[in-house]
């Protein structure tokens, strides 16, 4: 078992958050008043991260690369780099963390724009918000993705009866499915909903994530076998992700709001003509966030 350890610690009188350095990764986020855990703990039997940001692409580029100016940049990893760079302290008061990362020369080798990356973290009652900050530092236009990968317990350490409602009045919801390489393939899945609720049996992520068009859905809370809400997740993006790891029964659910997703199997274009992706003109500063909820 991974203990939920993390290098800065925010709480006010309802709620405690522990962020790392690394990723600027929330790790821990811990009720006071009878010290329950939300977040999953890294155990890498199943997964070993809990909260990765995904900058600055979400998902896999079609054959793990992408062109820009008509030039290749290859071996990209899955989600980019962020994730997996330490952070620097901006600011750091008893209920609110500021941390950034700017562009170094090996990000410049495999992504050529200057940038700065900040992510914020401010606790307000039961509300823990997540903020981000992308600065163009560069004299041209940047082209980017970002999305978030929060990994929240499941009640009693299990999916079995727990819900996750999408509070929407649709009937069901349809999911693009991921190749054996990542991206997104021809295949849609469609998934029933009751009451605007898709129940967390283990099959529907046989195929990796579901993939979803979130223009209908601000909120997505998860409820216990009682059909009690515990934790909410509230955003405003074009897309989200629902996942957990295929075939291990694992005890989390991830939310991800997402401004972009990974490339379709059959994209060749350039990084400015990425489906879902952002652009943001030299100087200025790409602002959004998203907020958990825990019920109180």
């Amino acid at each position: 078992m991974v203990i939920n350890m993390a290098d800065y610690i925010i709480k006010n009188e309802v709620l405690e958050a522990g962020i790392n350095k690394k990723g600027a990764e929330l790790v821990s986020l811990i009720r006071r008043k009878d010290n329950r855990q939300y977040m999953w703990n890294g155990d890498a039997r199943y997964w070993n991260r809990v909260s990765p940001v995904l900058f600055p692409f979400v998902g896999k580029l079609n054959g793990q690369k992408y062109k820009h100016k008509g030039i290749w940049y290859e071996g990209i990893a899955q989600h980019a780099f962020a994730r997996d760079m330490e952070f620097t302290l901006v600011e750091n008061t008893e209920d609110t963390i500021w941390l950034k990362l700017k562009n170094t020369e090996e990000t410049y080798k495999i992504y050529p724009f200057k940038f700065t990356f900040e992510i914020g973290y401010k606790l307000s009652g039961n509300v823990l918000k997540v903020m981000w900050k992308v600065y163009n530092n560069s004299e041209e236009t940047m082209y980017f993705s970002i999305g978030a990968h929060p990994a929240f317990l499941c009640p009693g350490n299990s999916k079995e009866g727990c819900k996750t409602n999408l509070h929407t009045t649709q009937e069901f919801i349809e999911s693009g499915t991921l190749t054996p390489d990542g991206v997104l393939g021809r295949e849609t899945r469609t998934f029933p909903l009751k009451d605007g609720r898709l129940e967390a049996k283990e099959e529907i992520f046989d195929k990796d994530a579901l993939i979803l068009d979130a223009t209908q859905i601000k909120k997505v809370s998860l409820e216990d076998c009682k059909g009690e809400e515990y934790l909410s997740v509230l955003f405003d993006t074009p897309l989200l992700g629902i996942w957990s790891p295929a075939g291990k029964n694992a005890p989390f659910i991830c939310i991800e709001p997402w401004y972009g997703r990974c490339d379709r199997e059959d994209f060749t274009g350039s990084l400015k003509e990425r489906e879902y992706g952002n652009s943001l003109e030299a100087g200025n500063v790409f602002e959004k966030d998203y907020s958990i909820e825990i019920n109180i």
